[in-house]
């Protein structure tokens, strides 16, 4: 194996959780009056006949073992994420310390208007910076992810018709391409997927949509770019084609890092999008949040639109409630302000001409890739591709049966967090890779020597590959047991006591 096998990798005594010794605190706490007999206020149903099994261990202990962990995660301040349709992109820090200035981060969520008129005031122009950058004429910032958006979106386009023609329809079509979310989405909204499938080019057709179209169907779900990195070169035409039975377009937003500057959804005849601000404009991301997801409308849905709605009155900001169409209220407050902050920020940092250059980094950063890695990796569209690019294991599992998930795992023992694996569904085997906007060529270098490196490994000793990593603390796990019997909190080791 090459000399980037190691690269990244920090080797560390194995983590040990049973380090427990009776008597060892790592916590000074003075003694409560509330816990002196006679004091307790809790009902005696609820108190613990014996103290809890706690690790007892010193301070240096304790500190020492969650900085060991954070030492052996693999963060984005660390390597190079390229997961594909998740975006992880480095977060800027000015973004961070804008958002942890005492004006924004101590804010109240009950304080009166007049005393947060700077934070509305921001919320007020991020909303028309993502309309002017998509297309659109209004945006909600509530939603707190992109799932959580898509529904957002779907919920103000069942709304309209309900209003407009007395029925939500029942149906709604999804090309294959699309987020996987999709579905869910319409399950919880109560509609049917409809499965488009899509060309030999990994776009949807006009003709395909124009058949399964008719007065049931509430719309199309389309995600563009897709999650084969293809532009929806179709998308006119299929809005065209879907507006004249009378439903509407929604787009997840999701890509739209590889259209800034360059092209708007809403210009496109989309009636409604969302978009995921850590995908696009530089936002936290993972952990399950907190995110934001904020949705983009023309304005015969935004009377719909969650409430309250940020308006200005003179140069006064106010939270209106009393709009009698609206879906109401989807997130507690304005949402998850501080996502709004940051990518406030990012988009002032950049301006105009600095979102557009972010947008073709990413394109020309993808495209670098798939070119690069086609020297060695079947790429399931071989032609310009957008944001990312999706390879398979078919040229490595001919020639020595390894399969993604060994190639995936091969990246680990060289220093690399794996790209996203066997998504899109409608590709078998499939490698989803997205290098983003925040890459340089030296670390994409990096990554396809370690591509080829694992593809010349496969040719000499296949079987290595198949019991990777081999150099993290934690080796190969049986994921399906791992999915199914999910290990979720540490329990101390039993002692026997003497005679047992």
């Amino acid at each position: 194996m090459s000399s980037i096998a190691t690269q990244g990798l920090q080797f560390r005594e194995p983590l040990i959780f049973e380090r427990s010794s009776p008597g060892r605190v790592a916590s000074s706490l003075p003694r409560s009056a509330t816990t002196a007999p006679g004091n307790v206020a809790l009902p005696e149903g609820l108190l613990r006949k014996k103290a809890p099994r706690w690790p007892e261990v010193s301070e240096p202990e304790a500190v020492r073992h969650f900085i060991r962990l954070s030492q052996q995660n693999y963060g984005i301040d660390t390597g190079f994420f390229p997961l594909g349709s998740c975006t992880m992109k480095y977060n800027p820090k000015i973004n961070e310390d804008v958002a942890r200035m005492e004006g924004f981060a101590d804010l109240h969520p009950m304080a009166p208007e007049s005393w947060i008129q700077g934070a509305l005031s921001l919320y007020w122009e991020l909303e028309r910076y993502l309309a002017e950058i998509t297309g659109f004429s209004a945006v909600t910032l509530q939603p707190a992810a992109g799932a959580h958006g898509e529904y957002t979106g779907m919920a103000l386009i069942r709304a309209y018709l309900m209003h407009t023609e007395g029925k939500p329809r029942t149906k709604v079509l999804v090309p294959d391409t699309a987020h996987g979310t999709n579905p869910a989405t319409l399950a919880m909204l109560g509609y049917e997927t409809v499965t488009l499938k899509s060309s030999d080019r990994g776009v949807v057709l006009p003709e395909d949509v124009l058949a399964a179209m008719n007065e049931d169907i509430a719309g199309i779900m389309m995600t563009n770019p897709n999650t084969l990195g293809l532009f929806e070169e179709n998308v006119k035409e299929v809005a065209d084609i879907v507006h004249a039975k009378g439903g509407l377009v929604y787009c997840d937003g999701a890509n739209m890092n590889a259209l800034l500057g360059r092209a708007r959804p809403g210009d496109m005849g989309v009636d409604a999008m969302h978009l995921n601000l850590h995908k696009t404009f530089s936002t936290p991301h993972g952990g399950g949040g907190p995110g934001s997801g904020p949705v983009c409308v023309h304005d015969r849905l935004a009377p719909y639109l969650p409430i309250p709605r940020v308006e200005k009155d003179g140069s006064t900001f106010r939270l209106v409630s009393d709009k009698p169409l609206t879906i109401g209220r989807v997130k507690a407050y304005l949402g998850n302000f501080g996502m709004h902050v940051r990518a406030y920020t990012y988009i002032r940092e950049l301006g105009r001409e600095g979102l557009k250059l972010a947008g073709e980094m990413a394109v020309l950063n993808a495209n670098y890739l798939r070119v690069k890695l086609a020297e060695r990796y079947h790429v399931v569209h071989d032609r310009a591709c957008m944001h990312e690019v999706v390879l398979t294991d078919k040229l490595q599992k001919k020639a020595a049966d390894i399969e993604t998930r060994d190639i995936a795992k091969g990246l680990i023992d060289r220093g690399f967090h794996p790209p996203t694996t066997y998504f899109p569904i409608c590709v078998q085997n499939a490698l989803m890779i997205e290098p983003t906007e925040t890459e340089s060529k030296e670390t994409l270098d990096r990554f396809v020597e370690a591509m080829f490196d694992i593809d010349a490994e496969s040719k000499v000793d296949p079987q290595r590959l198949k019991t990777a990593p081999h150099l993290p603390l934690v080796g190969r796990l049986d994921e399906t047991r791992a999915v199914r019997k999910p290990i979720l909190r540490w329990r101390p080791v039993e002692t026997p006591t003497a005679g047992q």
